[in-house]
């Protein structure tokens, strides 16, 4: 036997260290202007529509409320059921096309202002500059050894970002359980195992993905910024750094011009960099990491006013623009184009045909079933009967008494109760029988149609089809 083959396999040591780059911290800087002005405008928008609208009353009711229970969709005054469903399908469809128009005009608008990552990790941020200061003194907080200061500020910065995090859980859980009555139970230590898990893991997912990986989920998380670029081109506006007007960058020497010392308006500060959110440079160009908040924008912009430069040095622009020099009012023009007018007539279409649809929908659906353990049989007075059960139910916000006619065979008449009254987004179901003359209509099976609508309103009215069989 080969000795070689007999010693024990020695490891061949890898380096991994070149595999993959290692974390590093992103120590946002604060910044203000016009873009984040607006960031914040849609982070108080959509946090006030977020945790104010469960708290609505409608009709008695929470006004939106997507009751799992009682499997109906709450919507103001609009009652959704499970054979609704066509309706989420459009609605999916319609947030689609509307992000793929958003991206064909603006990139990643819906990122920087609108998504809940970018929101909850505003929020989270303001905190923590609230508690440890700002960039400068994180950043030296961080390199300290623990000590009792550190110990009570990052206590007091991770208290107010649970307590954010469990009202957000609360409230996200208050759509699907009423949220008065989920308070309630709270309170009283009588929560369901459900309301629990779901209460605790969404506190726990906005904990984790805003307070401590921010980045890192645009980075290498969020599918979006991966197919970003197949919605993209020349013409879409995206935020863009110009080289033409900025290189080569260099710091001046006070009261000197870019021109006297040949170099361009960029005084390479990184002022851009240290206010990303994702701690890219945006000089480098568009990155999949850029998440389009503008923050650059604001930042460039009051430097390129201390130094006596124009503004613009980074701003929203499109290739096309940067490169062919377009005018403002030029690439504008240029959003115009066929994807982003495609993208906006198939969106209009969805969105005024579902208007047209809700607004002509019937809140009234009936469910017609056949005994099917008795065919036919023959009642007392001689006639041939077949018997239901109808299951109505009223998808509106009132009451109503529905009346119950039927017809499709000559002189054939309902026994049983000919009128129902149905509360308010209730159902009801209701055992009936049809009878007809014998040799009226065909052997075998018949057409029968059972005609409900409501006493109050002739418009909300459904004829339904079944059959009757004729021995």
């Amino acid at each position: 036997m080969d000795q070689a083959a007999g010693n024990k396999a020695k490891a061949i040591p890898i380096n991994i260290d070149g595999l993959y780059e290692k974390h590093r911290t992103v120590h946002a800087r604060s910044v203000t202007g016009f873009f984040n002005n607006w960031r914040w405008a849609m982070v108080f928008f959509t946090q006030a529509l977020f945790y104010g609208l469960c708290w609505i009353e409608w009709g008695g009711r929470q006004a939106v409320l997507f009751h799992i229970v009682e499997r109906k969709f709450y919507i103001f005054g609009l009652v959704f059921w499970p054979q609704d469903v066509i309706y989420l399908a459009v609605l999916l469809v319609i947030s689609a096309y509307a992000l793929f128009l958003v991206t064909a005009i603006g990139g990643r608008l819906f990122c920087g202002y609108a998504c809940p990552q970018t929101v909850y990790t505003e929020i989270l941020m303001w905190i923590e500059r609230k508690i440890e200061g700002e960039r400068p003194a994180r950043i030296k907080l961080d390199a300290q050894p623990m000590s009792m200061r550190k110990f009570r500020l990052k206590l007091i910065k991770h208290s107010l970002w649970l307590v954010v995090a469990l009202w957000t859980g609360i409230t996200f859980v208050g759509y699907f359980t009423p949220i008065k009555e989920l308070l309630g139970e709270l309170l009283s230590f009588n929560l369901g195992p459900w309301e629990a898990f779901w209460i605790f893991f969404y506190a726990a997912f906005l904990y984790l993905m805003a307070g401590f990986m921010r980045e890192q989920v645009c980075k290498y998380m969020c599918p979006y910024a991966r197919f970003q670029g197949v919605m993209f081109d020349p013409d879409t506006l995206i935020i863009s750094y110009d080289p033409e007007r900025g290189e080569p960058r260099g710091l001046r020497r006070k009261g000197a011009t870019p021109k006297t010392e040949a170099l361009g308006d960029c005084v390479d500060c990184s002022i851009c960099v240290q206010v990303c959110p994702t701690g890219i440079d945006i000089r480098n160009g568009l990155q999949l990491e850029c998440i389009a908040c503008a923050a650059c924008i604001d930042a460039c912009d009051q430097v390129m006013d201390k130094v006596g430069s124009p503004r613009g040095l980074i701003r929203y622009s499109t290739e096309n623009a940067l490169e062919k020099h377009y005018s403002p009012r030029e690439m504008f023009a240029h959003l115009l184009r066929f994807r982003t007018l495609l993208y906006t007539s198939i969106l209009l279409a969805i969105i005024l045909g579902t208007a047209w649809s809700l607004a002509h929908r019937v809140p009234l659906k009936v469910d017609v079933l056949r005994d099917r353990s008795t065919l036919s049989r023959e009642a007392e007075d001689g006639r041939i009967e077949n018997v239901y059960r109808l299951h109505i139910s009223n998808t509106d916000d009132s009451p109503h008494r529905y009346l119950i006619g039927v017809s499709g065979i000559d002189g054939v008449d309902i026994v049983g109760n000919r009128s129902v009254d149905v509360p308010a987004a209730s159902s009801t179901t209701l055992a009936l029988s049809a009878r007809v003359e014998p040799g009226v209509g065909r052997k075998g099976s018949n057409e029968l149609f059972f005609e409900v609508r409501a006493e109050d309103r002739d418009e909300i009215a459904v004829r339904e089809k079944t059959s009757f069989f004729l021995p």
